[in-house]
């Protein structure tokens, strides 16, 4: 199969605006299963069938389409179980009934195909997941001549909103993305990023940030957070009432934050190595030089997880030990399950990314951004495609979704050894496997208590896959980890705050569980949110409580600036 390009689905809208003949073809039923759309995607990929099962599925597609059809015939609306067929001016009008329910049948037949390939998995998915983008795509409601609710809008507003539609449309092309919220709403620490706070240390791939005490006293040992590098680290800092940082803060912990450089030119020779010696390590000798403690409690996110991961191993084989306890939020250290992420992943599209930008050079925040969208297609593409263009409306401000197109840039050395060494070949988890700042990492050699969790609806990082993570940081001694299993996604289920009262999450007292889905099924499910569970976790191996630093920093890290910094306030190209 070609190597998938999450922008070639856009930009094929984009082409299809002026030519009805595409999307023709999806809102009828084709006389054969052989006739539908995309079906050279099976060809290309020398997918096979078996000829029993084609017919069988065949017959059964012929038989629902002649029900649709004499329905029609009998003017009897068909029932569209589809949110995005759920307004009345779909289940109201005959026309607009039929198309759309032809579509899913259309499409409900095609993913019925790529379910029946005989391939290995890798390659069944890819299928899957390259029929389910152009199934997404084709949605009558993502037309003008068939989305029956834009076209009341334009009517009811005399033009104004195609006109408005059209304008906002040619301002995302010049950005080269899709607006999801007023941008204009939100400011890098005015209204998000507001933890009070100062950087007291920085080098060309990160600032520190101390914040603020909000208790007069605090335990000893700090926490070190180390946020993910693919995106900017407000996502623990958004709003004062959602702030994961904010929260840390108040349970009497002094709060150090790694805040990422975004890479422009004069960083794209930098690698994973780099990253680990020059990043999470310096943070971690930098966070222990000022609090004057040997240990403190270290935190990651997503790939923040596996940096710090990475660099407490690498100390592990000097030697040393400067962690109290480790926090994992929804991080791979074993990479046998990737999600749907995998689709991207093979050796024909890393040794490209190699070629391209192995040994110099960027990658993008924008084609980073693309590739997320495109896992959620429906809410985090063509949702917006349908209400700012067809319909002409403004995207509402939303924190999340700002910080979301928010990019940032990598290093295209540190991307390609992360991409390869990681999610290609999963050499993290073998002991001695990689070589990273001189020194064979064995994760099994990082001696302190780990709390993990993951996020159960999680499509970027399986909740199993993080589970798996236990099998790996002190395999003798289960009995000192924790791992929380939370709802919803990778970031919903993250950014859950006690106030709010939402969601539930999931505990098993059985530490010494070591398959995933038999943990799940005699774990407690507990409602609200998880983090009260995490800072009992913090506070065990925080040490005793003494007053809080009235200054940041000390005399030899001083601070620079006011929270959150210069480096998060550098946008992406």
């Amino acid at each position: 199969m070609k190597t998938f390009d999450p922008q070639a689905m856009y930009s094929e809208w984009m082409s299809q605006l002026a030519n009805q003949k595409p999307w023709q073809e999806w809102v009828k039923p084709a006389n054969s299963l052989t006739d539908l759309p995309v079906m050279d995607v099976l060809k290309e990929a020398g997918a096979k069938i078996d000829p029993a099962l084609f017919t069988k599925l065949q017959s059964q597609y012929m038989q629902e389409f002649g029900q649709l059809w004499q329905d029609f015939t009998l003017s009897k609306l068909p029932t569209l179980n589809d949110r995005r067929f759920s307004a009345a001016d779909w289940q109201n009008h005959a026309m607009h009934a039929y198309s759309a329910a032809s579509y899913l049948l259309n499409a409900r037949f095609l993913l019925a195909l790529a379910e029946a390939v005989d391939a290995n998995p890798k390659t069944k998915q890819k299928i899957n997941f390259a029929v389910q983008q152009m199934i997404d795509a084709m949605s009558p409601a993502n037309f003008l001549v068939t989305n029956p609710e834009a076209q009341t809008r334009l009517i009811e507003s005399k033009g104004e909103s195609l006109a408005k539609g059209i304008s906002q449309m040619l301002a995302d092309m010049q950005k080269g993305r899709i607006s999801q919220t007023d941008e204009s709403a939100f400011e890098v620490g005015k209204n998000v990023a507001t933890t009070e706070g100062n950087v007291v240390f920085e080098n060309r791939l990160f600032q520190l940030i101390q914040y603020t005490p909000l208790t007069k006293t605090v335990h000893q040992r700090p926490l070190l957070m180390v946020p993910p590098c693919i995106n900017k680290f407000y996502i623990l800092d958004l709003q004062p009432e959602n702030s994961v940082v904010r929260y840390a803060v108040e349970q009497g912990h002094t709060v150090f934050l790694v805040s990422w450089a975004n890479p422009d030119e004069h960083l794209d020779q930098v690698t994973w190595d780099d990253y680990i010696e020059e990043g999470a390590i310096k943070a971690l000798e930098v966070a222990c030089a000022i609090s004057k403690q040997a240990q403190v409690n270290a935190f990651g996110f997503c790939v923040g997880g596996t940096i710090v991961s990475t660099a407490l191993a690498v100390l592990a084989a000097r030697g040393e030990h400067p962690a109290s306890s480790l926090t994992l939020l929804t991080t791979l250290l074993d990479f046998s399950e990737t999600g749907v992420l995998d689709v991207f992943v093979d050796e024909m599209q890393v040794a490209m990314r190699e070629q391209t930008i192995g040994k110099k050079g960027l990658l993008p925040g924008r084609d980073l951004a693309s590739t997320f969208s495109s896992l959620r297609a429906n809410d985090l593409v063509w949702n917006y495609v349908q209400s700012n263009y067809l319909k002409g409306e403004a995207p509402p401000p939303f924190d999340l979704l700002y910080w979301n197109s928010d990019s940032t840039n990598l290093p295209g050395p540190m991307f390609c050894w992360y991409l390869r060494n990681t999610y290609l070949e999963n050499k993290l988890k073998v002991p001695n496997a990689l070589q990273v700042a001189g020194e064979h990492v064995d994760l099994g050699l990082i001696d302190t208590p780990c709390f993990i969790y993951g996020s159960r609806e999680d499509h970027i990082v399986p909740w199993q896959a993080a589970f798996a993570s236990l099998a790996l940081l002190n395999p003798a001694q289960r009995e000192r980890n924790v791992f929380v299993l939370g709802a919803s996604g990778h970031i919903a289920g993250v950014v859950n705050p006690p106030a709010k009262k939402k969601r539930s999450y999931w505990l098993n007292e059985d530490r010494q569980q070591t398959v995933a889905d038999a943990w799940l099924a005699a774990a407690t499910e507990h409602a609200g949110s998880w983090w009260p569970v995490w800072a009992e976790f913090l506070s065990t191996h925080g040490g005793k409580m003494v007053k809080a630093p009235v200054q940041p920093g000390n005399t030899q890290f001083k601070a620079i600036e006011a929270a959150p910094g210069r480096y998060v306030k550098v946008r992406a190209a």
